[in-house]
């Protein structure tokens, strides 16, 4: 099953690539049919996967360059699974949304589908070789997605967003290669690397962790890493935005979990104080920078550097509350941030602007975009964390996780939920409420087909806003089971004395 997350995307994207004579109308069946079978396999990994079992589930393992320790090995855990879900759910509203006279279509296509192959394989590897090779792999198609269907500053946009990623993978092969020679290890498999990885002198594990917290705090990104976002979103398509934000984006949380937290335990509780301010930074920078912007994209976009600073303090804090927090933190934002940015697709679609100071009045019932904006209203209150919907619960545990390590911290980050209704409100006001501005006065209509991936959206942040239970219990096994460690007692401080006493499973 895990191997079809794979080889159906890109199987699917080589026919629709070089296939003879197809039709754009038949290379976009064909994609979308790949999307969807991708998104039951991972729906049914939701209903096999067992969430009380600590192993990894699924495994397949099969040697492959054995001269320098690479092998083809899968599994998934409570960390994965969702996010696979979330992949397989984005990467078809992504498809559909697609406009369906979109030039160099059979280019278009295939590289969607590689992209998501790309993002389940990092998201199942547990070889870290075959983890870095699935994660460079999906620079390629993500770079040609903005560079070619982008908007007038694609070329600058896709270039710093090759750049700044690429940069980011050579500081993780580092540490990844970095721990192979000092463990001596002869493979690279997560299981074995773990366990020589927490043999390693303290100094070293430092050096190691702080080159992969550098590595993905590139591709989360986090501040000042992240000037590659704002640039990337405001360029690229809407359906690209979706899955950047929705999707590509965790991989950067998920690495940091998984080979940060998961490899250097102990080394990650000296370092877990600075983690934390850093997510400060990130989150009230973020929101102060969204109040700033006129484009409603790059408002959005800002808003996610914001949300992603969340997921950095649950990981700092490191309790097994926290933890469960940051997947739930994720899967949260990946649906909110697909409705928001799909939504100001719509609007740019049919009013040819995102310039607040020019939209107004779009809430009109008669000519205006009545339910895109009552879904916005919706979205913007998911994103804010009012009760009821998924936004609210998962930063609630967020903050109850985070707060017994770190209160001050937390406390700060509370003020960034705070900044995220100040500046949506000012995007609500300014652009779906008031008189209709003259500027868009005649709208096209928006047909039901376009509304549906919003609907759908909208329904699923609601509907694990008021049973997060269906999520959290997915995860909680593992997320407990990476908190515990012993050793965390050898450090000295007081700082670590005090992870110590909460890095306990329950």
């Amino acid at each position: 099953m895990l191997s079809a997350l794979i080889w159906v995307p890109i199987f699917s994207a080589v026919v629709v690539g070089f296939w003879p004579a197809i039709t754009p109308k038949v290379a976009r069946k064909v994609a979308l049919v790949a999307a969807f079978a991708v998104l039951i396999v991972s729906i049914l990994l939701l209903f096999q996967f067992n969430p009380t079992e600590l192993n990894q589930q699924f495994q397949e393992h099969l040697p492959w360059v054995d001269l320098i320790g690479l092998s083809y090995s899968l599994g998934v855990d409570g960390l994965s699974v969702p996010l696979l879900a979330l992949n397989g759910l984005l990467t078809l509203i992504a498809l559909y949304t697609s406009d369906e006279t979109i030039p160099r279509h059979r280019l278009y296509y295939s590289l969607i589908l590689l992209l998501n192959a790309a993002v389940a394989g990092a998201f199942v590897a547990q070889d870290l070789l075959l983890f870095f090779i699935f994660y460079e792999l999906e620079l390629i198609p993500l770079y040609l997605l903005i560079a070619i269907w982008g908007g007038k500053r694609r070329g600058y946009a896709a270039t710093k967003f090759l750049l700044y990623t690429a940069t980011s993978g050579v500081i993780i092969l580092a540490a990844f290669l970095g721990l192979a020679f000092l463990g001596g290890v002869s493979n690279f498999s997560y299981t074995q690397t773990a366990e020589l990885a927490s043999l390693l002198p303290l100094g070293e594990q430092l050096l190691l962790l702080g080159a992969i917290v550098v590595g993905f705090g590139i591709k989360i990104p986090l501040v000042p890493f992240h000037t590659w976002l704002p640039d990337a979103h405001v360029e690229a398509s809407t359906p690209i935005s979706i899955i950047l934000a929705g999707v590509l984006l965790k991989l950067g949380t998920y690495g940091l979990l998984r080979f940060g937290l998961g490899l250097f335990p102990e080394a990650w509780a000296i370092l877990a104080p600075w983690l934390a301010i850093w997510a400060v930074v990130s989150v009230l920078y973020g929101a102060l920078a969204a109040l700033a912007q006129r484009d409603m994209k790059k408002m959005v976009a800002f808003s996610s550097v914001a949300h992603m600073g969340y997921i950095l303090l649950a990981a700092a804090a490191a309790t097994p509350l926290s933890l469960v927090a940051c997947v739930l933190q994720m899967v949260s934002h990946g649906l909110i941030s697909a409705l928001l940015f799909f939504l100001v697709g719509i609007v740019y679609k049919k009013t040819g602007s995102r310039d607040l100071t020019l939209l107004n009045g779009l809430l009109n019932p008669e000519r205006g975009l009545p339910l895109i904006g009552s879904l916005m209203v919706l979205g913007v209150m998911a994103s804010a964390g009012i009760p009821g919907m998924v936004g609210f619960i998962s930063e609630f545990l967020v903050f109850r996780g985070s707060f017994q390590m770190f209160p001050i911290q937390t406390l700060l980050c509370m003020l960034g939920t705070g900044l995220t209704a100040v500046y949506f409100l000012v995007l609500l006001d300014r652009a779906f409420f008031g008189r209709l501005s003259t500027a868009v006065i005649n709208l096209p209509p928006v047909k039901w087909g376009e509304r549906i991936p919003a609907i759908v959206l909208a329904i699923l942040i609601v509907i694990l806003g008021i049973q997060p239970q269906w999520l959290t219990v997915l995860s909680e096994t593992t997320t407990a089971a990476m908190v515990t460690t012993p050793k965390s007692v050898a450090l000295g401080t007081s700082n670590s004395a005090k992870l110590e006493s909460n890095w306990k499973a329950p």
